[in-house]
C-alpha cells in the first residue's frame, strides 16, 4: 500500500463526516446545501487509472448517501462525475503538461482552476438534483437550488483550496 492511498482513506472519512454531520443540516435560503464531498474527485491525478477514480467517486457517493438518506441519487452523481473528470480535465490542462498533474490552483493557474471547479460542480449539481426530483414540475425552484448549490459549493472548495495552498 502506497501513502497515497492512506491520504485518499483519511480524506474520504473527513469529507464524508463533515457533509453528514454539519453541511447536510445546513440550507441557506431554504434552497442552497453545500456538497463538499464533491470535491474528493476534482484533484485527482492525471495518471490515475480511471476504474480507480470511478470506484472512489462511488464510494464516497455511496457513504454520504447511506448517511444522508438519499438513496443512489449521490452514488449515481459521484460516479458520473468520475466517469466525466479525466475528459472535463483535459479541457482545462496544457497538452505539454506531465502525467502526474494535480489539478490545484498551483498547476492550472488561477483562472483555469476556477473554470475547472465550476464546471465539476455544475455538471455534479445538475445530475443530483435532476435525479432527486425526477420531475420538470417545478423547474425554476430546481434552477435556483441548482445555481445555489453550485455557487456555495465552488465558493467552499475554493476557500479550501487557497487554504491548502498557503501551508
Amino acid at each position: 500500500m502506497n501513502l497515497n492511498f492512506f491520504r485518499n482513506i483519511v480524506f474520504f472519512i473527513i469529507l464524508v463526516v463533515v457533509q453528514t454531520l454539519v453541511l447536510n443540516h445546513i440550507r441557506l435560503f431554504g434552497c442552497a446545501t453545500p456538497l463538499l464531498y464533491v470535491y474528493f474527485v476534482l484533484p485527482t491525478r492525471r495518471d490515475t487509472p480511471r476504474w480507480q477514480t470511478l470506484l472512489w467517486s462511488f464510494a464516497i457517493g455511496l457513504a454520504v448517501d447511506v448517511f444522508s438518506n438519499t438513496p443512489g441519487v449521490g452514488a449515481a452523481s459521484m460516479t458520473l462525475l468520475g466517469l466525466l473528470q479525466p475528459y472535463l480535465l483535459t479541457l482545462f490542462v496544457p497538452r505539454d503538461s506531465a502525467d502526474d498533474l494535480r489539478p490545484s490552483f498551483a498547476t492550472l493557474g488561477t483562472s483555469k482552476y476556477v473554470s475547472y471547479t465550476i464546471f465539476m460542480v455544475l455538471v455534479y449539481c445538475l445530475t443530483f438534483f435532476t435525479l432527486e426530483a425526477f420531475n420538470m414540475y417545478n423547474i425554476l425552484q430546481w434552477a435556483i437550488t441548482v445555481a445555489a448549490c453550485t455557487a456555495l459549493t465552488t465558493v467552499l472548495i475554493l476557500v479550501i483550496e487557497n487554504l491548502r495552498r498557503r501551508k
